[in-house]
């Protein structure tokens, strides 16, 4: 199917004006049969001299096919081993790309690192770049940023949305199920991530669109159906999953930014990328978006317990905690930046009359959330991980992580605002 572009943009109820980047979709069984065609149309007609970007795997996966129906593309295959979203992958594209002249247009042939190298480099060069996803794995394919780990900092490096995405389904079906779990990972984290949107909102009146909440709601509703679907192959299924994860991308370009697709659960995520109080982890990112959704989880309804009882205190403030900062980031430059990009404090948003008055509503919000088991037999049903051992992390780093991951990101968190309340240490441990 077509996935038509004029659904998502325009004026809406939320008082903006909607835009894409990206400008054609394409998600079906046979997507790239129809490669030829579709390059030869009026939009993409005057380009001429491609280069694909693809490692081994995903060059067997569908980058051999594509190259037989581009004439004269150009390759740059690295290799998967150690290949990652950071200064040395820019690096190793850098240095396959000298001698390249007058190329026209990328294509990334992959998931989620080759796009974000990709989309990296297509930004440089100022041309445009093609999407060939390899597997439903993450939600940043029609990203606009290429999320990096920057000499240990995990950054949104400013890139490019594809202009056109070629999904086959056959491809991403046959893609090994370990990256179609951390899929569905990345997905069910977004209900961490409108919690979050729409506490904040209610709090301290943040931008919100309802349409892009309900798009999100939909997409969650959807893949819950298809989990069977997907264990045992069933294509559909994963056309289900693929469009929900695009559709979670669409709905970052809506905003112009990923409000509506990560909280804190992508906050933790992100914090064990960094690597600050953990060694590299050997884990796809929506697995550590799987489990941080699961600890979120945990935490926010045990927060949701106390608020029902009535029975709990609220500070009058909340300081940076400058002293847990700087005991835990240790690289000096690192530190600095993490203490910038909490200034001005975020919690000085939030007045803490609001936190008591808002209560019920609050509950509301986080009775939407499933419950740490409910996530966990969803993961269960397409092998997924659930829980900190499954990647190689002690469960004593739950506490750890809850209260220094909402320090990574400019981002308001209902992580970060039970820091108000006098039951917070009881509810992250």
């Amino acid at each position: 199917m077509k996935i038509h572009m004029e659904e998502f943009i325009g004026k809406c109820g939320c008082g903006r004006e909607h835009k894409l980047a990206v400008e054609e979709i394409y998600l079906e069984e046979g997507a790239l049969e129809k490669i030829p065609e579709i390059l030869m149309g009026e939009r993409y007609s005057g380009f001429k001299k491609y280069v694909m970007i693809c490692d081994e795997n995903t060059y067997e996966a569908a980058g051999r096919k594509v190259e037989r129906k581009i004439e004269g593309l150009r390759r740059i295959q690295l290799s998967s081993q150690g290949l990652h979203a950071d200064e040395t992958g820019v690096a190793k594209v850098e240095e396959a790309w000298r001698g390249m002249k007058d190329v026209d247009c990328l294509i990334a042939v992959g998931s989620g690192t080759l796009h974000d190298l990709t989309r990296y480099q297509a930004h440089k060069c100022g041309i445009p770049f093609i999407s060939i996803p390899t597997a439903a794995s993450v939600d940043g394919y029609v990203s606009t940023v290429a999320a990096m780990s920057w000499y240990g900092f995990k950054k949104s490096m400013i890139a490019v949305s594809p202009i056109l995405v070629l999904a086959d389904s056959r491809v991403i079906a046959n893609a090994p199920m370990r990256l179609t779990a951390s899929g569905v990972g990345d997905l069910l984290g977004k209900y961490t991530a409108l919690a979050d949107w729409k506490i904040t909102n209610i709090l301290n009146g943040e931008y919100i669109c309802d349409r892009i909440c309900r798009m999100e709601y939909q997409a969650l509703d959807n893949l819950k159906k298809s989990l069977e679907g997907l264990a045992s192959g069933k294509i559909e299924a994963y056309e289900e999953l693929m469009y929900g994860l695009l559709l979670s991308g669409l709905a970052m370009q809506m905003t112009g930014h990923s409000r509506p697709a990560s909280g804190a659960e992508h906050h933790m995520a992100h914090f064990w990328e960094m690597a600050v109080i953990n060694e590299e982890l050997d884990a796809y990112h929506g697995e550590k978006v799987g489990i941080g959704l699961i600890l979120v989880s945990s935490i926010y309804h045990s927060a949701a317990e106390w608020l029902r009882s009535g029975n709990f205190e609220i500070k009058d403030h909340v300081d940076i905690e400058t002293d847990l900062i700087e005991e835990n980031f240790k690289n000096k430059e690192l530190c600095e930046s993490i203490k910038k990009t909490n200034t001005p404090n975020l919690l000085d948003t939030i007045v803490p009359e609001q936190l008591r008055k808002k209560t019920e509503e609050i509950i509301k919000i986080i009775e939407e959330i499933p419950t740490e088991d409910t996530v966990r037999d969803m993961l269960a049903v397409v092998g997924g991980t659930s829980a900190l051992p499954d990647i190689g992390l002690d469960v004593w780093m739950k506490e750890k992580t809850a209260r220094i991951a909402p320090y990574i990101r400019d981002r308001l968190t209902f992580l970060r605002i039970l820091k108000y309340y006098n039951f917070y240490d009881k509810v992250i441990q």
